[in-house]
């Protein structure tokens, strides 16, 4: 019985690790790396930046999984961030991850 309790307690801990883990993934298979990092600028903002300035916004994670979609302009500047080829699951689990960002 132990075991099993050890187990649970194994996954609950585990669990935001493994999810920010395949964030991190899909973000690395999606090429979002090569103009985001997570604590600096690089050609688009850090996604701790991202993180800090939509805190509060409860709409954000669904305008951000658009913007990730359809790409857009203006929010960080006058960089446009492009289209993206993700789905809307894809796109809302990178927003996600992008937002846990501390």
């Amino acid at each position: 019985m132990k075991s099993v309790f050890a187990l649970i307690a194994a996954a609950f801990v585990a669990g935001p690790a493994l999810a920010a883990d395949a964030g991190l993934e899909l973000a690395q298979k999606k090429n979002c790396m090569a103009c985001h990092a997570i604590d600096k600028k690089l050609v688009g903002p850090a996604y701790k930046d991202v993180a800090a300035k939509y805190k509060a916004d409860k709409a954000a994670p669904a305008a951000l999984a658009a913007k990730v979609v359809k790409g857009g302009v203006g929010a960080w500047g006058n960089v446009p961030m492009p289209a993206n080829n993700v789905t809307e699951a894809e796109a809302k689990q990178l927003v996600a991850w992008v937002l846990s960002q501390k």
